[in-house]
């Protein structure tokens, strides 16, 4: 015969053996405030003691909330899951989680399906809040979290309006960097690659760019659109070398883009840095590992991630954190290396 299974103990055992009322003892559980350090710690002895796991709808119901967080992301799915920047990105906002009883929920708006499933997921109020990120164009999806009244907190901002709540990366401030960079080091003939067209990341970087180069006297020979991939690099590279083949600098907005520059430009046997300067943008890991390894401009991505979680668990807990911009430096490796020092 097998043994019954073991009955779980119930909120009102939780309240007798801490020697409190049930009413302080749910409030314990559910984090509510204004109950005194003696009765919270009994609480909390009682239920390690006797190994009491909250249900989960009983909480929502006394906490009005329902213990999860949505990622959104409105993006191609394949490209974004080959994308390292995305995984660092997971990574952040896991880890501030971690501090929480918050469980995160992904979910992918590149299709109306998608969309749907997200809308009707905010109506319901099945999340406590959301972060949304790579939002491209007048995305509806921008618009979804602030009518529904749920915290919303953007990871990059949209290309038209600010939002009440985000976090950034000081993009064009690093994309003028780069342009610094190749003025002093003596390049005159720059191109840019830059990433889809109808996202703000794209437009700050290729603003910060042109802006350094203008404030250096260089003219900016051409713009070539690419995806943030790889593969968007290779044929971006492919573009201005066609048009420019005296061109002597490349300035990717993406490190992926800045790789398969790379590819193109060692295909079409052109040395760098002796022949043309590379510079990519976010300093993944692979930044390191190219040959030769890429100078590029860091953004600090999983801080970006762990940042706009924490902005949104503020949120949902009733503050009302102001928008974060995190900076940004210039890396310098191989592919675009310091200028020689002067000699005595």
């Amino acid at each position: 015969m097998e043994p019954s299974p073991r009955r779980m103990p119930t909120l009102d055992e939780v309240a007798e053996r801490a020697g409190v009322s049930r009413t302080a003892a749910s409030r314990v559980i559910n984090n509510v405030p204004h109950v005194s350090r003696v009765k919270r710690e009994a609480v909390e002895r009682a239920v390690r003691e006797l190994g009491y796991v909250p249900n989960p709808t009983a909480r929502a119901l006394a906490t009005r909330k329902v213990g999860a967080v949505v990622l959104a992301a409105s993006s191609d799915e394949d490209g974004l899951f080959a994308d390292p920047f995305f995984a660092e990105v997971v990574l952040g906002v896991s880890a501030a989680l971690e501090q929480t009883d918050l469980e995160l929920l992904l979910v992918l708006a590149n299709t109306r399906r998608g969309r749907d499933r997200l809308e009707r997921m905010v109506r319901s109020r099945r999340a406590d809040g959301i972060m949304m990120m790579a939002l491209r164009g007048d995305d509806p999806l921008g618009r979804l979290g602030e009518e529904s009244g749920i915290p919303v907190v953007f990871g990059g901002l949209p290309l038209t309006g600010e939002p009440r709540r985000y976090v950034d990366a000081d993009n064009r401030g690093g994309a003028r960097l780069a342009a610094e960079h190749f003025a002093r080091t003596g390049r005159t003939m720059p191109v840019m690659i830059t990433g889809q067209v109808d996202t703000h990341v794209s437009v700050a970087r290729e603003q910060g760019f042109s802006e350094g180069l203008m404030l250096a006297g260089i003219p900016l020979l051409d713009v070539a659109s690419g995806d943030f991939q790889e593969e968007g690099g290779v044929e971006a590279m492919e573009q201005l070398l066609d048009a420019h083949p005296q061109l002597d600098a490349v300035f990717a907005a993406s490190d992926g883009m800045a790789i398969g520059a790379l590819r193109t430009l060692r295909r079409r046997g052109r040395r760098v840095p002796e022949d043309v300067a590379v510079i990519g943008f976010n300093d993944l890991a692979s930044a390191r590992h190219t040959d030769p390894p890429l100078t590029t401009v860091h953004q600090p991505v999983r801080a970006l991630g762990r940042e706009m979680a924490r902005m949104l668990v503020g949120a949902i807990d009733g503050n009302d954190p102001s928008p974060l911009i995190l900076p940004t430096r210039l890396v310098v490796r191989q592919s675009a290396p310091a200028p020689s020092p002067a000699p005595r």
